[in-house]
Order: structure tokens, then C-alpha cells, then sequence
């Protein structure tokens, strides 16, 4: 299994800031948002599946558009995958003719261009060898990370979450976990806006650290445009026993 991310900023502001998008083999999507924009044409006919962690826009801007531009190219409908409460706010909000076509029922509901599929907590997809699976998190709306499994380890990708126990505890039960990528979207000076949001700053990411058992290699992800030097000098000053870094765009996963 490779993954490759294809957008891991909190926000826009230039070329290289593109928000959420980690596309898995050449088939798989975790979450759509601007970072799908550099996949070709080409590229975005071959993706079969889209696993959203939650509803915000960083993370579905070009779900509409992805769909839109593929339908009529491809002979099988793309699985959405997400929860029940993240694809009813898709369908209410973004699906419903008035944002944008209800490609569930294009060209018509037997042949639709998109098919939603709901995932529990704790439920996993097999997918040609690879298993991904929801995994808790704690967000400001109905949100899930995702664990990504194959032959050669796992990966757990935490999606937008602040501190959560129940994430935590998913995570220390992993005992072939090879990455972690988890969001620290606030500086320090912004803890307050950090826990309101339900995101993390460094210093609540530090004491989320000191709570794992596992020893994967750490990735920071989700920093916002305008504090991200600042960040990540505080996410970097971490003292623990594991070393986080920064993620970056491009960057590729073996698992």
C-alpha cells in the first residue's frame, strides 16, 4: 500500500497550500479537499473510493467537482464512505440540486455517478488486500479517523480530532502502527480557539504524545496558513519520547 499526500494544509494561500487529501494506491481518496486538484484527469477517472473522516470544507471542497468532472468517464458508480451523520449533512448541504446535482440519482438511482456508503466506528472496508478502518476522533462536528492496514504494517491517519480518549485507546491497540498522522492546527497562543474548535495546539498534542505506548514515526498535519512557522517550532520543541515532524505535500507512505 503507498500513500501520498496530496494536500495537508489547514487553509489556502498560494500554490503549495492545498488542504486535506491523501490518495492511497491509485484508487483510494482519504478525504477530497483542494489537494485533489493536482491529480489529472486521468487520475481522478481511477479513483473507485472516497473516505471522508468529517463533513467541513477543507476536507470535501472538490468532492462535487471530482464527481462532476468523472461521471460520464468511468462504468461504475465512486463509493463515498462515512459515517451516517457526515453523509447526511453531504446530502443536505452539498448533494441536494441546489449547491450542487444529487449525483446519487444521475443518470438515474440505479446507475448513479456516486453511491454513499455508511461506516460505523470499528468497522473496516476490505479493498483488494488493504483494510481501512474508522476509528474515533473528537471534532466540533461528527467526525472519524481512519486506520489503514496491509501486509507490511498500518498507518493511522486522526483526521480533525482534539484530545480523545476513545482515539487513544484505538490507537495503543495497534501493535504493527509504522505512522501516525495527526492534526496540530493552532499555535500555542491560540489554545483557546484550539479546544473551542475541537482541534489541537502543540502543547495539547505534546501530553496526547506522552499518552502513547506504540513507536510509530510522527506526522503533523492540518497547520494553518500564517502560523505555521510558529507551529512547528512548538510542535518541534516536543521533549518526549517520540519525534514528531512537520508533513508535507508529496510526501509518500510504504506500508
Amino acid at each position: 500500500m503507498e500513500l501520498k499526500v496530496l494536500g495537508c494544509s489547514g487553509g489556502i494561500g498560494g500554490l503549495d497550500q492545498r488542504t486535506t487529501s491523501l490518495r492511497v494506491d491509485r484508487d483510494i481518496l482519504i478525504d477530497c479537499g483542494t489537494g485533489a486538484g493536482i491529480l489529472s484527469v486521468d487520475e481522478l477517472v481511477g479513483i473507485d473510493h472516497i473516505f471522508l473522516t468529517h463533513a467541513h470544507l477543507d476536507h470535501i471542497a472538490l468532492l462535487p467537482l471530482l464527481v462532476d468532472t468523472v461521471g460520464d468517464l468511468r462504468e461504475r458508480p465512486i463509493t463515498l464512505y462515512a459515517t451516517d451523520a457526515t453523509l447526511k449533512l453531504i446530502r443536505s448541504h452539498i448533494f441536494n440540486w441546489l449547491i450542487w446535482p444529487d449525483f446519487t440519482a444521475i443518470p438515474d438511482r440505479v446507475n448513479p455517478y456516486l453511491r454513499m456508503q455508511p461506516l460505523r466506528v470499528g468497522e473496516g472496508v476490505e479493498l483488494g488486500g488493504r483494510r481501512i478502518t474508522a476509528i474515533p476522533a473528537l471534532h466540533s462536528v461528527p467526525a472519524v479517523g481512519y486506520w489503514l492496514q496491509s501486509e507490511g504494517g498500518s498507518l493511522v491517519f486522526s483526521g480533525d480530532t482534539t484530545i480523545s480518549e476513545s482515539m487513544i485507546e484505538a490507537v495503543n491497540r495497534i501493535h504493527d502502527l509504522r505512522y501516525l498522522l495527526i492534526e496540530t492546527a493552532f499555535s500555542n497562543s491560540q489554545q483557546d480557539l484550539a479546544m473551542a474548535a475541537r482541534h489541537l495546539c502543540p502543547s495539547m498534542l505534546h501530553r496526547l504524545l506522552d499518552r502513547l505506548t506504540g513507536d510509530p514515526e510522527v506526522f503533523i498535519t492540518h497547520l494553518k496558513p500564517g502560523f505555521v512557522e510558529r507551529t512547528a517550532e512548538e510542535v518541534l520543541a516536543y521533549a518526549g519520547r517520540l519525534r514528531p515532524r512537520i508533513l508535507a505535500n508529496d510526501q509518500v507512505f510504504r506500508i
